[in-house]
C-alpha cells in the first residue's frame, strides 16, 4: 500500500502544510546537557546524534512552537523521523513536555504531527519513562479543557503512538501510513499488515479519519473550530422536521409511521443541520457501529455542535461507547450536544452481550447525566426501550410526528402479556407511545413540525 506523499515529509514541511503563509514561531526548552554517549554511556550514541543533526538540520527528533491553522491559533509539535527514527529520548521528552506546557499556558489546542519508531534504545529505561512525562502533560491539558488533535504519519509506532497519537482526543491519519503499537521489526512474522495500517486502524475504530495530504489543512482547521475550547455554550438548536407526517390517530399508526422505509433518517437530518460534519470513529476498544453516527459539526453560522445519532438499527455496544466518548469530549470542551434517537432497541444477540451491552448503555446514561453542557434530543423514528432512552436528554427531549417512544415494542409487550397478535394494536394504544401522548405525559417537551 503506497504511503501518502506527505507521510514521510520532514517535521517542518508538515508544519508548513498546515500553517501555510500564516507562519510558525519555533520554541525551544531550556538547554540540557546529556552525559557522554547518553545516560547509559552507549558507545557511539553521540556520533549517531551528530550524524542525525547533520542529515536533518535538527537538534532533536521533535520541533514545536506556536502557529495558526486556518484562522485558529494553536501549538504544533512535529516529529522529525530522519532524526534517529523520530525516537523519544530524554531531550525529546523535554520538548514534548514543553509543547504541552506552552499550550496550557496560552490556553490553546495542541496539534501533534507524529512520525516515530518509539522509544530510543540508546537511552534504555530513561527513554521509556518519557512516556510517563507525556501522559502527565496530556492529562494536564485534558483537565484544563484544552483539545488535542493528532495527525499520524508513516510510521507511527511504539510509545509515540500509545501516548501522543492514540492519547489525543481526535486522531487523523495519512493514507497508507504504518500505525500501530508494534513496529514492523517486532510484530509476529505472520501478522496481517493491514491491521497495522491507517486504514486498518480506522476499520478497528482506533483512528477517526484517514485524510489525504491535500485535505489535511482544511480538515484540521475545521476540527480546531469545532473543538475550541468554548465557554458557556447555549443549547443546540432543534433540527427542523423533515417529513410532513401528521400526528397518528392510534398507537399502531404511530409505530407504522416510525417504521416506514421512506421516513427521513439520521443521515438526512445531519446533512440538513450541519454545513460541515467531522465524524468520530469507533470506541477505542476495537469496535465500530455504523448504525450510530457520532462526531462534531459546524452549523452555517460556524457554531459547533457535537452529535450522536441512531440510524434506525439495533444499536450495538461499540456505538454506545462511541457516543459516550463523544458526549464526554464535548462536555470537557464546552460544546453543546445533539442526540437523534431512532432504534428499535439495543442489539440483544449473543455477540452484543459478550461485548458488554449493559455496561455500554450504562456508560451513555452516565455521560448524559454528568454532562455540564446542554444536551438536546430529537426522536426522529423508533424509540425502543432503554436502548433509545440512553441517548435521550432528561427534560429536553422532543419528538417528530412520525416517531414513537415506548418502554417496549408493542409486539413484545403483547407476547409478554400472553395476548394474541391481533391485540398488538390495542396494546400499542395502552402503552401511550404516540408523540402527542409523550407530550401529555411530560416525556417530550414538544412535537417538532
Amino acid at each position: 500500500m503506497p504511503a501518502d506523499s506527505a507521510a514521510r515529509a520532514t517535521a517542518r514541511e508538515m508544519i508548513a502544510l498546515l500553517t501555510g503563509p500564516a507562519g510558525f514561531t519555533e520554541h525551544r526548552p531550556p538547554a540540557r546537557t546529556l552525559p557522554a554517549d547518553g545516560p547509559l554511556g552507549w558507545a557511539g550514541y553521540d556520533a549517531a546524534r551528530e550524524r542525525a543533526a547533520l542529515r536533518t538540520g535538527e537538534e532533536e527528533s521533535v520541533v514545536y512552537g506556536a502557529g495558526v491553522v486556518g484562522d485558529r491559533a494553536c501549538v504544533l509539535l512535529s516529529f522529525e523521523f530522519g532524526f534517529l527514527g523520530g525516537s523519544l529520548g530524554q531531550l525529546t521528552g523535554d520538548r514534548l513536555e514543553a509543547a504541552y506546557a506552552l499550550a496550557l499556558a496560552r490556553r490553546l489546542p495542541l496539534v501533534s504531527l507524529v512520525a516515530t519508531g518509539g522509544s530510543r534504545m540508546q537511552e534504555g529505561m530513561v527513554a521509556l519513562t518519557q512516556l510517563q512525562r507525556v501522559a502527565a502533560a496530556s492529562t494536564r491539558l485534558r483537565e484544563a479543557g484544552l483539545p488535542q488533535l493528532a495527525v499520524v504519519r508513516d510510521p507511527t509506532t511504539g510509545g509515540g503512538w500509545a501516548t501522543v497519537g492514540a492519547g489525543s482526543d481526535v486522531v487523523l491519519a495519512l493514507p497508507g501510513a504504518q500505525v500501530g503499537f508494534a513496529g514492523s521489526r517486532v510484530r509476529p512474522a505472520d501478522a496481517e499488515p493491514y491491521a497495522y495500517s491507517a486504514e486498518g486502524q480506522w476499520a478497528a475504530g482506533q483512528v477517526d479519519a484517514v485524510v489525504p495530504a491535500h485535505e489535511l489543512a482544511a480538515t484540521a482547521a475545521h476540527w480546531l473550530r469545532a473543538l475550541g475550547p468554548h465557554e458557556a455554550p447555549a443549547a443546540a438548536p432543534l433540527p427542523r422536521a423533515l417529513s410532513a407526517a401528521r400526528l397518528p390517530e392510534t398507537g399502531r399508526e404511530a409505530v407504522e409511521q416510525a417504521r416506514s422505509p421512506g421516513r427521513p433518517r439520521a443521515e438526512a437530518y445531519l446533512a440538513d443541520y450541519f454545513a460541515v460534519r467531522l465524524p468520530l470513529n469507533g470506541d477505542r476498544c476495537g469496535g465500530r457501529d455504523p448504525g450510530l453516527l457520532c462526531g462534531f459539526g459546524l452549523r452555517e453560522d460556524g457554531r459547533p455542535v457535537a452529535y450522536a445519532a441512531q440510524c434506525g438499527t439495533p444499536a450495538r455496544p461499540a456505538g454506545y461507547r462511541t457516543a459516550a466518548r463523544t458526549i464526554r469530549l464535548a462536555d470537557r470542551l464546552g460544546v453543546p450536544v445533539l442526540t437523534l434517537v431512532d432504534t428499535p432497541g439495543a442489539a440483544n444477540d449473543a455477540e452484543a452481550e459478550r461485548a458488554g451491552a449493559g455496561a455500554a448503555i450504562a456508560d451513555v446514561f452516565a455521560a448524559i447525566a454528568a454532562a455540564r453542557v446542554p444536551v438536546t434530543t430529537l426522536v426522529i423514528g423508533e424509540g425502543g426501550s432503554g436502548g433509545a432512552l440512553a441517548l435521550a436528554a432528561p427534560d429536553n427531549t422532543h419528538v417528530t410526528a412520525d416517531s414513537y417512544f415506548s418502554v417496549i415494542a408493542p409486539e413484545s409487550a403483547a407476547a409478554i402479556l400472553k395476548r394474541p397478535p391481533s391485540e398488538t394494536g390495542a396494546t400499542a394504544d395502552q402503552l401511550r407511545l404516540r408523540p402527542q401522548d409523550l407530550l401529555e405525559l411530560g416525556i417530550a417537551r414538544s412535537v417538532v413540525g
